[in-house]
């Protein structure tokens, strides 16, 4: 933004107060909110603990409320907007992108996760079949892994020679470099979670039965390839990590901090003012007239499992 958003002076009130009554644990006085709510989030002096669930929701609250407010910017604009997710598995991407998006209009907010190519579209110029989804103006697109699966798993699985991998790497950032030319902000997020986390993190997804599809066989060759996977993100780094569009790294072994830390850092780039359109105020509801509803044992209704008290 063109001015921080986010940062408060010596005052009271100007955090929600689950914040206040967290940070502080008075009545709200506190000196200089916004560092301490910062030493917070970075996890600063609190022995790994996990971010407090109060202060959490709250922030959570306060930084959807502001990334609606960037959204009727960007449509207002016309801005275009790429935010691709990259990490090892159960790293938190997918919750983060969750809470990107859910309290936008997803009229103007698309997330895309493809799946492997197809036949027609490895005869295609790499870069193709992400392009096919790049933004129109006002819009965010935000990719759930993207055009890095040449780097990571496609190198380290196999599934391309070296000379691919070496094509990319050279290839990349001209097409990235291409992109912001062409006026579309680029944020190239890495989730960065620790082998003991990971772990904890597959345990919890075999023990949920609604969560076990989350799991796959190539998810467990990716655990035992942990050295691999760190030296092929340490070259895509190294080849990848221009000046036009840097990789930002989310330390994510508490899944809270790194979810309000994206968020925070995605409003931070974005030149956004409060563009929001005036409240709409409901009309008396006109009259029905001289319509009759049909009999209701005429319709076929979903049984009421869970009748009233």
């Amino acid at each position: 933004m063109a001015k921080d958003k986010h940062k408060h002076n010596k005052v009271k009130g100007k955090l929600p107060d689950t914040v206040l009554e967290v940070l502080d644990g008075s009545e709200g006085d506190i000196d200089h909110p916004s560092e301490l709510l910062d030493d917070l989030l970075e996890g600063r002096n609190h022995n790994g603990d996990r971010l407090n669930k109060k202060l959490y929701e709250s922030e959570l609250v306060r930084l959807q409320t502001d990334l609606v407010k960037m959204q009727y910017w960007i449509k207002a604009t016309g801005y275009r907007m790429i935010v691709l997710f990259e990490g090892r598995d159960a790293a938190g991407k997918g919750g983060t992108i969750k809470r990107l998006t859910e309290p936008m209009n997803p009229r103007g907010c698309r997330v895309v996760a493809l799946g492997t190519p197809s036949d027609q579209q490895k005869t295609q110029w790499y870069f193709q079949r992400y392009v096919e989804h790049f933004p129109s103006a006002g819009e965010i697109v935000v990719f759930d892994r993207s055009w890095y699966n040449r780097a990571g798993v496609e190198r380290v699985m196999g599934f391309c020679s070296d000379d691919q991998v070496d094509q990319f790497m050279e290839a990349c950032p001209q097409f990235e470099r291409m992109i912001v030319r062409s006026g579309i902000l680029l944020l190239k997020y890495w989730f960065s979670v620790s082998d003991k986390e990971q772990e904890a993190r597959f345990q919890s997804r075999i023990d949920d039965p609604t969560r076990r599809w989350k799991l796959s066989p190539m998810d467990l060759e990716a655990r035992n390839r942990w050295v691999e996977f760190s030296r092929a993100k340490d070259a895509m780094f190294a080849h990848t990590n221009i000046p036009e569009a840097p990789w930002f790294t989310v330390e994510a072994d508490d899944k809270r901090r790194a979810r309000l830390n994206c968020l925070r850092h995605v409003l931070s780039k974005v030149p956004w003012d409060d563009m929001t359109p005036p409240a709409i105020e409901l009309p008396p509801r006109p009259e029905q007239g001289d319509y009759v509803r049909p009999p209701i044992n005429e319709q076929f209704f979903v049984p009421n499992a869970y009748p009233y008290a």
